[in-house]
């Protein structure tokens, strides 16, 4: 069985060839050129034609990792305004000439990881993506949950405060994407960093403010895994995105804060776990997402 995965995103489109294992047999990239017309659905089918005239094989369909939240079919996106133009509501099996699923690229991210990685083998799983803004996923009973309108495993709008002035862009007060996106980096520190990045090399040298600033995200990411765990009780927590490779200087002092804030009834502790598929990790598990549905029809 061969699976074409798909990636779309506001720069590139990623495109992959698995096999039922997972293996990646050839991997590619295009420029998506978004830019305020349907162009950049023609560089979507020149990627699927250039991979299977590579494999020179049948395909069993193809996956699709995009923004925005898919029908309840995941047969295209249903809503996504002001990106992308043209991809709300778009039949891709029709376009492709192949049975296509589309899904939310943060579920995509939690499919590789619970199909082909860190999270495979277990039923009930949390990940969230740590970057610009706070994705995330849902595995319950070993079955990617969606929920209404699709839109299950927006964690990174948990709101942490519900005084707070600062809204996300769904209007949640004091969100966990506030205090540890890296849109509002500079914000935070009031003008002082532009990126996670420059933030956590001024934490590691001992620099006093981004030390407060960055402990102090790290502390609000863990109650919301706390919250998270209460509310879900799951195998494991995966962490996924740029974030993520802060690696010591964020896990380190995430441990921590979690020993003081997890509830751990008869001592055991829910296992926190860095994801194991980077930039492919859309793709990937949008690939994994068609072969589970090609596998249950």
């Amino acid at each position: 069985m061969y699976i074409i995965g798909i990636d779309l995103g506001g720069t590139n489109v990623k495109g992959i060839i698995i096999d039922e294992n997972g293996t990646v047999l050839k991997q590619h990239y295009v420029a998506t050129h978004d830019n305020g017309d349907t162009t950049w659905r023609v560089n979507v089918l020149e990627m699927v034609l250039y991979l299977k005239s590579w494999l020179q094989e049948p395909v069993a369909a193809i996956g699709m990792s995009a923004p925005g939240l898919p029908d309840e079919k995941n047969q295209c996106i249903a809503f996504l305004p002001n990106r992308l133009n043209g991809l709300e509501n778009f039949v891709w099996s029709n376009y492709l000439g192949e049975t296509s699923y589309i899904l939310n690229d943060a579920h995509s991210a939690l499919m590789a990881e619970a199909t082909f990685g860190v999270a495979k083998g277990h039923k009930n799983v949390v990940l969230l993506t740590l970057g610009t803004g706070i994705g995330g996923g849902l595995l319950i009973n070993g079955q990617l949950y969606q929920g209404l309108s699709q839109m299950a495993g927006h964690l990174g709008h948990l709101s942490l405060n519900a005084t707070d002035d600062e809204v996300s862009i769904v209007g949640m007060p004091g969100s966990l994407e506030y205090a540890i996106g890296n849109y509002s980096v500079a914000k935070r520190s009031k003008g002082r960093f532009e990126s996670t990045w420059e933030l956590v090399e001024a934490y590691r040298k001992g620099d006093a403010w981004a030390t407060l600033v960055w402990l102090s995200s790290l502390q609000k990411l863990a109650v919301a895994l706390s919250s998270l765990v209460n509310a879900f009780s799951p195998e494991l927590i995966v962490l996924a995105g740029g974030i993520t490779f802060a690696d010591d200087a964020l896990f380190e002092p995430l441990k921590q804060f979690m020993d003081f804030y997890e509830w751990r009834p008869g001592g055991k502790k829910t296992p926190i776990v860095q994801a194991e598929f980077g930039d492919m990790a859309g793709a990937i598990g949008a690939a994994g997402f068609a072969m589970s549905k090609i596998k249950n029809t």
